[in-house]
């Protein structure tokens, strides 16, 4: 799969199907998604972000690199301390492969040991990519992979690891994280909902490659699952970018840090937030500061909650940028795990 990242950070295992999938709107795709077809059949439409926008990326990259380092700094030990010497990191595209990539770099920075890394797809409903993952069994010992994420929102990916796993007795379902406010593993830099500054942007951060797609009619028995490259975003690709800045901010003499959290499940909160507004289908509910920027990016959003007394907090600068561009209703709501919210507009002819 073509992609802006080098094969020595990561080994993307995609079908490229560049050409060959037209984009859909953001609304004509919230409607047939809402209509019954799987968000995975289609692509959403991805430009360049706006200028104003980008002013907020940029802001957020600067105030939260540090965090940013300081949880893939946790998350990287606590995964040498689990799987040892001989791990190998597959991420999960596209999100994880950014954190796989940084990952991979502070454990070759701080140990001299180079890891190996690939990035594979796994769709909610549709499951993992088992030829891509078939692909690594057959060069790696199982008990070595370790999958990578960048956050961990309401536990649906985690979820959707652990069933297709089953039949892979020797593949550890254990998701590795930079953050985790659902609070669903420990393998993770914080439970904190921090902005990890790569959500806020589509493919210009993320080696220029789509989200994932599995269609019937582009990919076969045996294909990887599909994505497109984004050649005509090239001049705005700011993958590197955006590593080479969490990089600089690496400490390697940090004691080893425990994760700590109050115990109260990221699920039972989302459960709570479908009551109090009538909503019958959780997915719907994407919690967040990462969750809360993708509905912004890529689906219809009805409206923003943001935690109380955190409105001024820089750390949803961006989102309130998106919003205020979006014309999205923003309200403060009593948030314990996240941040943020974002919820999705419900059509009511779908």
């Amino acid at each position: 799969m073509r992609c802006s990242y080098s094969e020595n950070d990561v080994v993307v295992l995609l079908k490229d199907i560049t050409g060959m999938i037209e984009p859909k709107s953001t609304e004509e795709r919230e409607r047939l998604i809402q209509s019954g077809k799987h968000y995975s059949q289609m692509l959403p439409l991805e430009s360049r972000p706006s200028e104003k926008y980008m002013e907020a990326y940029e802001a957020a990259l600067k105030s939260y690199s540090f965090d940013t380092a300081a949880a893939i700094g946790v998350v990287a030990e606590k995964i040498l301390l689990n799987k040892g010497r001989n791990m190998v990191l597959v991420s999960l595209a596209r999100a994880g492969i950014p954190v796989g990539i940084l990952i991979k770099r502070y454990i070759m920075m701080k140990y001299k040991i180079n890891v190996p890394h690939y990035a594979i797809s796994i769709i909610r409903g549709r499951g993992i990519d088992k030829n891509a993952l078939k692909f690594i069994l057959k060069r790696h010992r199982a008990g070595d992979l370790q999958f990578v994420d960048g956050w961990i929102g309401k536990g649906a990916i985690l979820k959707e690891l652990k069933k297709d796993l089953a039949e892979f007795k020797e593949v550890s379902p254990n998701l590795a994280a930079a953050a985790d406010p659902a609070n669903e593993t420990e393998l993770c830099g914080t439970h904190e909902d921090i902005l990890i500054p790569n959500s806020c942007l589509n493919s210009t951060v993320s080696g220029l490659i789509s989200r994932t797609v599995l269609n019937d009619e582009l990919i076969g028995e045996n294909d990887f699952h599909g994505a497109v490259y984004y050649k005509e975003l090239e001049k705005y690709d700011i993958s590197y970018d955006f590593i080479n800045a969490i990089e600089s901010k690496f400490s390697f003499d940090r004691k080893e840090q425990k994760t700590e959290y109050s115990g109260f499940k990221g699920i039972d909160e989302v459960n709570g937030i479908a009551k109090d507004f009538g909503i019958s289908d959780i997915n719907f509910i994407k919690p967040g500061i990462g969750e809360t920027t993708r509905v912004l990016l890529r689906r219809v959003p009805w409206k923003i909650l943001i935690k109380n007394d955190e409105m001024e907090n820089p750390m949803i600068s961006h989102i309130l940028r998106l919003a205020e561009e979006k014309n999205v209703v923003v309200e403060p709501y009593g948030l314990v795990n996240y941040r943020a919210c974002g919820i999705i507009k419900k059509y009511s002819d779908a």
